[in-house]
């Protein structure tokens, strides 16, 4: 079905502006989570904050743009290519999310500009925000040139940053760390909560290289 929906992408004008939107759309969000990182370590949370906020306006737009020209083609073409318009405009909500969370956490760090202790809970951040990046840079490549082992691999592995994300949870909800002040401990996980988001919505996008349209964001089949 891929490649069916990839033929719309490249005769299809209206349609190729719109992927053209929603893969400058990824890069964006990856930017942006690139830099709020940065503010919850530690750097300036204000100049990254307008920053972030900015992007994400720009994300919304693509997003109604998007709606916009995928509305202008399905009047214009019919049903022949509805596939390709319903992924399109499914793909690009969960971007858009995807931006919302990685504002939620420049919020978390507008509200606790405190310095976040290292140790073993940062230690763990630090690969998962890693795993994200190394997804981010994929994910849009993925997309675009319809990898299916690729895509498979990168879905597996989200699973287990998702994975991760709750043992971690309840870790913390549980109290298992007793260095760490209640503070930091509500940092941490609602840290960890956007960070499983994120890795979710990720996910999303990239089942749509190997999933039907109706199983776009649940889990492959033959998968655990």
């Amino acid at each position: 079905m891929w490649k069916e929906i990839k033929q719309f992408w490249n005769t299809d004008n209206l349609l190729s502006e719109s992927w053209s939107m929603a893969y400058e759309a990824i890069s964006l969000d990856a930017e942006m989570f690139d830099d709020a990182i940065d503010t919850l370590w530690g750097e300036n949370i204000k100049a990254v904050q307008k920053l972030i906020f900015k992007k994400d306006k720009l994300i919304n737009k693509y997003e109604r743009d998007i709606r916009r020209k995928v509305v202008t083609h399905l009047t214009v073409q019919g049903s022949e290519s509805i596939a390709a318009g319903l992924v399109l405009s499914t793909v690009i909500v969960d971007v858009e999310r995807i931006g919302d969370n990685i504002k939620n956490i420049v919020d978390l760090t507008v509200m606790h500009p405190k310095s976040l202790p290292d140790g073993e809970v940062a230690l763990v951040l630090h690969k998962i925000e890693e795993s994200i990046k190394k997804t981010f840079k994929q994910t849009a490549h993925c997309v675009e040139e319809g990898e299916e082992d690729l895509a498979l691999e990168l879905y597996s592995e989200t699973k287990e940053i998702g994975k991760i994300c709750d043992d971690e949870i309840i870790g913390l909800v549980s109290n298992e760390n007793e260095n760490l002040t209640s503070e930091n401990l509500i940092v941490f996980a609602l840290y960890y909560r956007y960070l499983k988001r994120i890795n979710a919505h990720l996910r999303n996008i990239i089942s749509s290289v190997i999933n039907p349209y109706d199983r776009i964001g649940y889990k492959v089949k033959g998968k655990k």
